[in-house]
């Protein structure tokens, strides 16, 4: 028998949960979307991090590679230890850059973790060669136009874009660049994680960002990658091509290489703390 699900009486706070959607009909085809509620009571609101996973996910279908970030990537686990802090060295596994994992938990002490609606949408691996730029914009329109509206209708979200976030790793990091370029007004904060870019695009994203810029001078971007990341040229570049072109962002470089490990470790605690603070105008790291 499936056990019957009550609602929280009047006052009492709504646990964390995980809402699963299904998009029959999109611009990018069929789709799934899994999204993370923190617990919280009827008057509180969150800020929206949408959050695309890497490559290996998308061979795996919607349904299955949706839950990428929840299932394979440790997002839930994450959520749980940022709510009792500190961060111990265990919780990042592999090696740990001891500075850095200090100066989160002094910032975690300042500001704590207070809670993101995670959006973790099926990312379809249509992002390679040169169709990249031109299918970035029906994906795009899926996550601004039909799925946006449906978090902020359907769960206790921010609406207003400096509150929404996009973020990804590796094939999502790609995503989130040039998905957030292709809508600059929508999100506050544009940002990734290993991005998987080929140095012959840095003149065409540095030449997006730009414009995202100039449509949003108030967004934030952020360009994150680590010491044995396949492509930490490559974005070692595009943040210095960044700069040369003055296009405001930070470039942050920790310890890791490119792997699931780092997803679950260093990947999504930055990913999230980031969030977390940016989308809330409070200093990040």
């Amino acid at each position: 028998m499936t056990p019957v699900k009550v609602p929280p009486k009047p006052g009492e706070p709504s646990p964390a949960g995980e809402l699963t959607w299904t998009f029959e009909s999109t611009s990018v085809g069929p789709m799934s979307v899994v999204v993370s509620v923190p617990a919280h009571t009827a008057t509180q609101k969150f800020p929206v991090l949408v959050a695309l996973h890497g490559r290996g996910e998308a061979f795996k279908g919607p349904a299955r590679g949706a839950r990428g970030w929840i299932d394979d990537y440790g997002l839930s686990g994450a959520i749980e230890r940022l709510a009792q802090p500190p961060l111990v060295p265990d919780d990042y596994g592999g090696e740990v850059d001891v500075a850095r994992l200090s100066s989160l938990n002094q910032r975690l002490k300042q500001a704590p973790y207070a809670g993101l609606i995670v959006v973790c949408p099926y990312t379809p691996d249509i992002l390679a060669g040169r169709r990249a730029f031109s299918a970035a914009e029906p994906l795009a329109a899926f996550i601004v136009d039909q799925l946006l509206p449906r978090v902020f209708k359907e769960t206790p979200a921010l609406s207003e874009p400096e509150h929404v976030g996009i973020d990804g790793v590796s094939l999502g990091g790609r995503a989130a660049l040039l998905v957030g370029f292709e809508r600059p007004k929508s999100f506050g904060v544009v940002a990734s994680l290993q991005a998987a870019i080929d140095q012959s695009e840095i003149p065409p994203l540095v030449a997006r960002a730009g414009q995202a810029r100039q449509a949003n001078p108030e967004l934030v971007l952020r360009l994150l990658t680590s010491d044995q990341d396949y492509f930490l040229r490559e974005i070692q570049a595009l943040s210095a091509a960044f700069t040369g072109a003055a296009i405001k962002h930070s470039f942050v470089q920790v310890r890791g290489d490119h792997s699931y490990e780092f997803n679950r470790g260093p990947g999504v605690f930055e990913m999230l703390t980031f969030h977390n603070w940016a989308l809330r105008g409070e200093p990040t790291l």
